[in-house]
């Protein structure tokens, strides 16, 4: 049998072109320079026990997909995935077979991690062990294909399609009452319970959240609920971002050219302004986000926090940047990737079940801005390069609607 699905498949010079010119000409990464096709691709088979397959509802582009499709991300990536892959870790799904103790029909959403428990590997590393699945060591070994998530492991297909296979221990069943489009945020908003719950935020802690993206109000939600942040100053760049931030109750809303004097005004910072480069502070945040993963959003984070604070890098990261505050201020750099149990509260907590909660809270569902089939996916992909600029936060593909 086969399944329609988008397969991003190797190519050095696609890859190196859109590398080259991809920001310039953003509409060429769904042209002529994608490593991308629409297939009928052979179904993957079940990997062994506790897999199902999976009818995806929604799936969302997320930011590493198009830092992917651009040539943007590392080549630190490229023995973590397995190529042809089909992409969608954001994935409202249907069981299309049980799934141990989940029967046929009921409505999921993915937790994409691969880690030792879906590879088959027992005993399991350390991290896994410890229930921190997303920092598994084994992410190229077991009965798989190299593959860090769902989405990048050529075996398992992935949420791009109209069918793909998940361990059970991937799958979260949805309420009832959650909307298809409030579902596919959940993965999403569980990486931004994770990010918040990682800053460590102190009582009353000056927070400052960069970039208003999915990321950036999803992280600004987690950490109005379930921290004691005092003041959190978000920087955005276009005005939906701004009523987003707004509508979560961020404390200041500003432009990224607004940022180090918003900062500055508020915290009693002192502003300093070297020969080259931008100007910087001493004093500032307690805690800074980057959402973004940006040169100048890791840049404006190193430059506005304080000495001894702590910078949490959540956008995954496509350009250096100056980190000479880093060891000037002694600060923290500390990594959000993604996460599978918390302690909240002094109880320890699955982290999609965290997220769940605050879905049921919150209206995310109207995060989602736009939906495709997959056959329109190059206008997709184009959206989702501009969403910013075109008021639109989360764009979604809709296998079904083919």
């Amino acid at each position: 049998m086969t399944t329609l699905s988008l397969e991003l498949y190797r190519s050095a010079p696609r890859y190196l072109a859109a590398r080259a010119v991809g920001s310039k000409a953003p509409g060429l990464l769904s042209g002529p320079l994608a490593p991308m096709r629409l297939v009928n691709k052979r179904d993957p088979a079940l990997p062994g026990e506790g897999w199902a397959r999976v009818r995806p509802l929604l799936s969302g582009i997320c930011g590493s997909d198009l830092a992917t499709l651009s040539g943007r991300s590392s080549f630190y990536f490229s023995p973590l995935v397995s190529l042809p892959f089909v992409p969608g870790h954001e994935v409202v799904g249907e069981l299309l077979e049980e799934a141990d103790d989940m029967p046929a029909g009921t409505r999921v959403v993915l937790q994409p991690v691969l880690n030792c428990i879906a590879r088959g590997l027992d005993p399991p590393c350390e991290n896994c062990a410890a229930g921190f699945t997303g920092r598994c060591d084994r992410v190229t070994a077991g009965h798989l294909s190299a593959g860090l998530q769902t989405g990048y492991c050529a075996d398992t297909g992935g949420g791009w399609s109209r069918m793909f296979v998940a361990h059970r221990s991937q799958l979260h069943t949805v309420p009832e009452a959650f909307s298809d489009r409030k579902a596919v945020l959940v993965e999403p908003l569980a990486c931004a319970v994770h990010c918040a719950l990682r800053a460590r935020v102190e009582p009353n802690a000056h927070v400052l959240i960069i970039g208003a993206g999915t990321v950036g109000v999803l992280t600004l939600l987690a950490v109005k609920q379930l921290t004691k942040a005092g003041r959190v100053t978000v920087v955005a760049k276009h005005q939906k971002q701004r009523d987003w931030s707004e509508t979560f109750a961020a404390t200041d809303v500003v432009s990224p050219s607004e940022a180090t004097n918003a900062v500055r005004r508020s915290a009693h910072a002192m502003k300093l302004k070297p020969e080259r480069g931008a100007p910087f502070l001493l004093g500032g945040v307690d805690v800074a986000i980057d959402c973004v993963g940006s040169r100048s959003s890791l840049d404006l984070a190193l430059r506005a926090t304080k000495a001894g604070g702590r910078v949490v890098l959540a956008g995954i990261p496509t350009e250096g940047a100056d980190l000479t505050p880093l060891w000037f201020r002694e600060l923290e750099l500390v990594g959000a990737y993604t996460g599978a149990v918390e302690d909240l509260d002094g109880e320890r907590r699955e982290v999609f079940d965290i997220a769940i909660d605050l879905a049921s809270q919150n209206p995310i569902d109207q995060i989602v801005g736009a939906t495709y089939p997959l056959r329109r996916w190059r206008e997709a992909i184009d959206h989702a390069l501009a969403a910013g600029k075109l008021g639109t936060l989360k764009v979604v593909f809709d296998p079904r609607a083919d």
